[in-house]
């Protein structure tokens, strides 16, 4: 019999879940979206929370809901081959690739680049670079209960500096939000809901999804619909912790462009909005938290991958792949955070797709009997999209013309796909496919309610 959990612990571990989403990276993306978005910010933010707070949740969930031991076990019902090449594709996504080279970039944006001169910014951004990544390598090569003790520490730290700031630029704002600028423009709702596909959370959430499992479990709720009941009760406080920050910090964001100009990232509006309230010190209180708060960050995803690819590929052993994402990710830190942004985006407009398909599939997996036919037709029409809409993308990102081939595609999508020009295209394609091919496989559910219906 489950135990009986209190208001207390669903908000210890909401905490803790709001812990694992909100890195300090997490930061810069509302308030770039509150700069971009100005008069708009509302329509904005809103399209942000679906897929910056919504599907993490779902992710979360999605992973309680399917009773998979982790995400290669989930991805697996498509392939077994599938399984690893997706997951290690979102590990190392979430990691040396572009989320773990992001904390040192971000770090250096708001704690460092205030205060060095444009001539010198590569040379002190190479330096903090490399004393970061020294000091991620050293702990994750012995992890310890330092780090979570920090990251404790960290969380209501942040939390409430930020309030302190979210409230000075609520009572007193740095000017009126201007004019939207770009995709805002024309269509806020879905250029923010794009722009959370930045924060990576929904990629993440399906890896952190066992974590928060086993704390539940760990409180004594240990059947499938208390599991699931906790993991969404707990899951809210999170939800509603995130929302209120990034609607905060994109409000910040649209009301700083007279004062600050509109500045190429977030981060250095974060900096800049501390100067401007509480000066000198106040831009180096948040830059001092931040960077600890990335330093925490970077060492949870350089342990996270090192501990999947050792376990994937035992014969290497885990030191050997914590050095060798530490020194990748330090060499992609110095490309700089902007570039860092502008080239994750085309694998996220690829990976995000299959992500949420898997997600939607997991959900759905017991009216079709968790057919495997399902899981490959579906995440094979997904991926056939999601592949074009990320090579669309990366041409965008090079400003280079797309291949003929390409075009004619890309053409031929946006002629018959629905919401293929809002970036939704493999949507309801992959309803639909979900749909019929759960009608038509042998054993499923739904293919019996048809046949007695018949």
């Amino acid at each position: 019999m489950d135990s009986k959990l209190s208001f207390k612990s669903y908000a210890v571990v909401g905490m803790m879940l709001f812990a694992l989403f909100f890195g300090a990276g997490n930061l810069i993306f509302p308030a770039q979206l509150g700069q971009y978005s100005g008069t708009a910010v509302w329509v904005a933010i809103l399209g942000f929370l679906i897929t910056g707070v919504g599907l993490p949740l779902l992710g979360i969930l999605a992973i309680g809901y399917s009773k998979s031991n982790d995400l290669q076990d989930l991805s697996s019902r498509v392939h077994p081959v599938y399984g690893v090449l997706f997951t290690s594709l979102l590990y190392l996504t979430i990691g040396p690739f572009f989320a773990l080279p992001r904390t040192g970039a971000v770090a250096y944006e708001v704690g460092i680049a205030p205060f060095v001169s444009d001539g010198s910014i590569g040379t002190f951004l190479l330096i903090f670079s490399l004393v970061f990544f020294a000091i991620a390598l050293f702990i994750s090569l012995n992890p310890s209960k330092i780090v979570n003790s920090v990251g404790k520490f960290l969380s209501p730290a942040i939390l409430v500096t930020l309030a302190v700031l979210l409230v000075a630029a609520f009572f007193a704002p740095m000017g009126e939000a201007g004019a939207p600028q770009g995709g805002y423009l024309d269509n806020a709702f879905m250029t923010g809901f794009l722009e959370g596909y930045n924060t990576m959370d929904a990629l993440a959430s399906l890896v952190f999804g066992i974590i928060v499992i086993a704390a539940i479990r760990k409180m004594g709720v240990n059947s499938p619909k208390g599991v699931l009941s906790a993991t969404l009760k707990s899951g809210l406080v999170a939800a509603v912790l995130l929302a209120v920050v990034y609607a905060g910090i994109a409000v910040l964001g649209s009301t700083s462009t007279s004062t600050l100009g509109l500045l190429e990232t977030g981060g250095p509006v974060l900096s800049g909005a501390s100067a401007h309230y509480f000066g000198t010190f106040g831009a180096l209180l948040i830059a001092v938290i931040i960077t600890l708060a990335c330093l925490t960050t970077a060492i949870g995803l350089i342990v996270a991958n090192a501990e999947y690819f050792h376990k994937l590929i035992p014969k290497v052993s885990y030191k050997v792949f914590v050095v060798f994402f530490s020194v990748f990710a330090l060499v992609v830190t110095n490309a700089g955070l902007a570039n860092i942004i502008t080239f994750s985006i085309p694998v996220l407009m690829f990976l995000y797709p299959l992500a949420i398909v898997l997600i939607l599939l997991a959900f759905t997996s017991p009216l079709f009997n968790h057919a495997r036919a399902v899981y490959v037709a579906t995440i094979t029409v997904t991926f056939f999209i999601a592949v074009v809409d990320g090579l669309k993308t990366l041409t965008g990102t090079l400003e280079v013309a797309n291949p003929a081939w390409l075009q004619a595609v890309i053409d031929t999508y946006s002629a018959i796909l629905p919401l293929y020009n809002e970036g939704l295209g493999w949507l309801l394609p992959a309803v639909a496919t979900i749909i019929v091919t759960a009608l038509i496989v042998p054993g499923s559910k739904a293919a019996r309610v048809q046949a007695v219906r018949n």
